[in-house]
C-alpha cells in the first residue's frame, strides 16, 4: 500500500505544479488516509513537491511512524494551526493551497494571524476529493466486499422483523451484527422505520413498535477496510395491498432505469433524470423528495452527485448509489437502494439482495 499512497501523493503535487501552489495544506481525515494511511483522527498534512509532512501531536506519533513511514512527522508545538504557520514561516511557503469547504472560520483566523503577510493562502477546491472519486481495482475489491456484507447483515434483520419488535432493537441487532462479522462500524446511523415514520427519509430509530401491515425502511451501511457501503430495502409485513404493491413496482422500476443509464460518459443528471421519468409516469415523482444517489467510498457521502441538473459525468472507476424512493405522509416509504461501480461498459452492482417486494 505504501507505493500507492506515493502515487496518489505525487499525482497531487502534479496538480500544485498545474495551479502554480507551493503546497497543499490537507485537513480532512478521509482525505490524509487515501494520500498517507494515516488513521488517526487530529492533524494536518502537508503536500509538497519535495516531501509530505504530517503535523500532529504526541497522541499520534508512534500511530503516524507505524502507518505512514514514508512521510516527514513534525510533532506539534502548542496549537495544531500555530504549529502549521510556524512550519510554513521555516520553509519558506509562499502560496499555499486549501479547501474552503474544510476550514472553519476559526482555523482560518488563527492561520491568518500567526502566518502573517507573506504567505498566501489560495482556495483549492476539491483536490484530493477528485482522485478519490475514481477508484482503482483494490478499492473497489474492498468495496465489493462492504457491499456484499452489509446485504447480509440486511437480509438477517428482515428475519427479525415480527409484530412486537422496536425500531430500536433491530438496529441495535444491525449494528452489532456489522461488528460480529468484521466490520469496524456503521458507515452511518442504522436507519429503521416502521408504519407511516417511513415517510421519513433518515428516520432515526425509536421505540415505535412493529404491528401487522405496515411498510418497514432498513438502511444501513457497514465500513470494512476503511470503504462503505449503503443499502436499503423495504419489505411489508403482512399481506400488501395493491396500492402499496403499485408503489413498490414504480420505485422497483425507477431503480432498474436509473442502473441501466450508468455508464461511463453519461451525466450524473441523466441518470437522476431515469429514475424521476419513471416516478412521473407513475404519478409520484412529487413524493421523490431526495436526489437519485451520491458518491460512495471512505465516506458514505462523497462526490459524485446524482441529481437533477448534475452535469458532472461519470467515470470508470465511480462508485455511486441508486436510491429512488415515493414517501407518503401517514402511511409510510419505499426506498430501494444499491451500490453501483461504473465501469468502461456499464456498471456492475455491488449490492447483491433481492430488489422484489419480501412480505413477512
Amino acid at each position: 500500500m505504501n507505493e500507492t499512497f506515493a502515487k496518489r501523493r505525487r499525482e497531487v503535487t502534479r496538480e500544485l505544479k498545474r495551479r502554480q501552489l507551493d503546497c497543499l495544506l490537507v485537513t480532512h481525515p478521509a482525505n490524509w488516509y487515501y494520500l498517507t494511511g494515516f488513521t488517526g483522527d487530529s492533524g494536518i498534512l502537508v503536500i509538497t513537491p519535495g516531501g509530505s509532512t504530517l503535523i500532529t501531536d504526541g497522541r499520534f506519533t508512534t500511530q503516524a511512524k507505524q502507518e505512514s513511514p514514508s512521510v516527514q512527522l513534525e510533532l506539534q508545538k502548542g496549537g495544531l494551526y500555530v504549529s502549521l504557520a510556524d512550519w510554513l514561516a521555516q520553509k519558506g511557503i509562499r502560496r499555499a493551497g486549501y479547501d474552503p469547504e474544510q476550514w472553519t472560520l476559526a482555523q482560518w483566523k488563527t492561520l491568518r494571524k500567526a502566518s502573517g503577510a507573506k504567505c498566501r493562502a489560495i482556495e483549492a477546491r476539491g483536490v484530493v476529493e477528485s482522485l478519490r472519486m475514481k477508484k482503482d481495482a483494490q478499492e473497489l475489491a474492498a468495496m465489493r466486499k462492504a457491499a456484499i456484507l452489509a446485504g447480509e447483515v440486511l437480509q438477517g434483520a428482515v428475519k427479525l422483523l415480527r409484530p412486537g419488535v422496536t425500531e430500536i432493537e433491530i438496529a441495535a441487532e444491525i449494528e452489532f451484527q456489522m461488528k460480529k462479522r468484521g466490520a469496524s462500524g456503521p458507515a452511518f446511523e442504522t436507519i429503521v422505520a416502521f408504519g407511516a415514520r417511513g415517510a421519513l427519509p433518515h428516520a432515526r430509530p425509536t421505540a415505535k413498535r412493529l404491528r401487522k401491515n405496515e411498510l418497514v425502511v432498513l438502511d444501513l451501511g457497514v465500513i470494512l477496510g476503511h470503504y462503505c457501503s449503503d443499502i436499503t430495502r423495504s419489505v411489508y409485513v403482512g399481506r400488501a395491498t395493491r396500492r402499496i404493491r403499485q408503489w413498490y413496482r414504480a420505485v422497483q422500476d425507477a431503480n432498474q432505469a436509473a442502473i441501466a443509464a450508468v455508464g461511463s460518459g453519461v451525466s450524473c443528471g441523466e441518470v437522476d433524470a431515469a429514475a424521476r421519468n419513471v416516478l412521473n409516469k407513475n404519478g409520484l415523482e412529487r413524493h421523490f423528495v431526495h436526489s437519485t444517489g451520491h458518491g460512495l467510498g471512505l465516506e458514505v457521502h462523497e462526490a459524485p452527485r446524482v441529481a437533477r441538473g448534475q452535469s458532472i459525468r461519470l467515470e470508470a472507476g465511480n462508485v455511486i448509489t441508486i436510491e429512488p424512493g415515493v414517501y407518503i405522509e401517514g402511511v409510510g416509504g419505499i426506498r430501494i437502494e444499491d451500490d453501483v461501480a461504473v465501469g468502461f461498459r456499464g456498471s456492475e452492482v455491488l449490492t447483491r439482495v433481492t430488489r422484489d417486494l419480501i412480505e413477512l
